[in-house]
């Protein structure tokens, strides 16, 4: 039996989840505009345009057809926000660390002088973690780097870890690629080690392994494994959470608002 606690943690934590994957009900498509486009709109637009006309593409069914594509792409794109909220909040909660402590941002200097700062996801560095937990935490980043073949001379070096959070990675973009290489390339810099944390197993192999290797740690949504190669091992073993456990005390109520959502698309 959960306590009164337990149980007001949970909806914090369920509504982190749902309340970005929610805001896809109110989707509609732009059709190349700012603004999205009602169906009496599109069929105004494409009736006005000839070819369109002429094919049928001013139909209902082309309008609902391109309001489930795009719906379909917000929502994956919600679910990873509200991914990324919650590890962060679970981090935060289970070391005790601040909003501030929880993320890492680091700074570039553009050709033109100006100055851009990037940040990853999230960030846990050891010496701030509550001390119940820092040798936890402390003997994990050691297994992580030795994951992902860091000399042992240079393990010690290491103060914590920063981490992308993705519900899933099916996306070969080069230039998004190639940012996180950067990213990964300025976290060891500054002696933290990258990791990218998956909620799901949905990854392309081909992405996976150009991470590996440029010695990012993968963690995948497997709910076994070890901590340097699951997601939920990870987050039970080292974070004290267990969050596929969570995830699958609320599954119902979780499928039933994706549920209603892919039903508010496809009218």
């Amino acid at each position: 039996m959960t306590s009164v606690s337990e149980q007001a943690q949970d909806e914090e934590y369920i509504r982190i989840v749902i309340d970005p994957i929610s805001a896809c009900k109110n989707y509609i498509p732009k059709f190349g505009g700012s603004a999205g486009l009602t169906l009496s709109e599109f069929q105004s637009l494409y009736q006005a345009d000839p070819f369109y006309s002429w094919l049928g593409l001013d139909s209902p069914l082309m309008f609902t057809a391109h309001k489930a594509a795009g719906g379909m792409t917000s929502v994956y794109r919600q679910v990873g926000i509200g991914c990324q909220r919650l590890i962060q909040r679970i981090v935060m909660d289970s070391l005790n660390l601040t909003a501030e402590q929880s993320i890492w941002s680091y700074e570039i200097k553009k050709i033109e002088g100006k100055t851009q700062t990037l940040s990853l996801d999230c960030c846990i560095p050891i010496a701030e973690t509550q001390l119940d937990r820092r040798p936890i935490v402390t003997n994990w980043v050691r297994n992580a780097c030795r994951a992902v073949n860091i000399s042992e001379d240079m393990i010690p070096v290491f103060k914590g870890a920063v981490f992308e959070i993705r519900q899933g990675y099916k996306s070969k973009d080069s230039k998004r690629q190639n940012a996180d290489i950067a990213n990964a390339a300025a976290a060891y810099s500054e002696g933290y080690l990258p990791v990218i944390l998956l909620l799901s197993n949905q990854i392309d192999s081909s992405v996976a392994d150009r991470y590996i290797k440029s010695r990012w740690l993968v963690l995948r949504g497997t709910t076994n494994g070890s901590t340097t190669s699951s997601t939920y091992e990870f987050c039970h073993q080292v974070l004290g959470y267990d969050l596929a456990n969570f995830f699958q005390r609320h599954s119902v109520r979780l499928k039933q608002e994706v549920e209603s959502v892919l039903t508010a698309l496809l009218q």
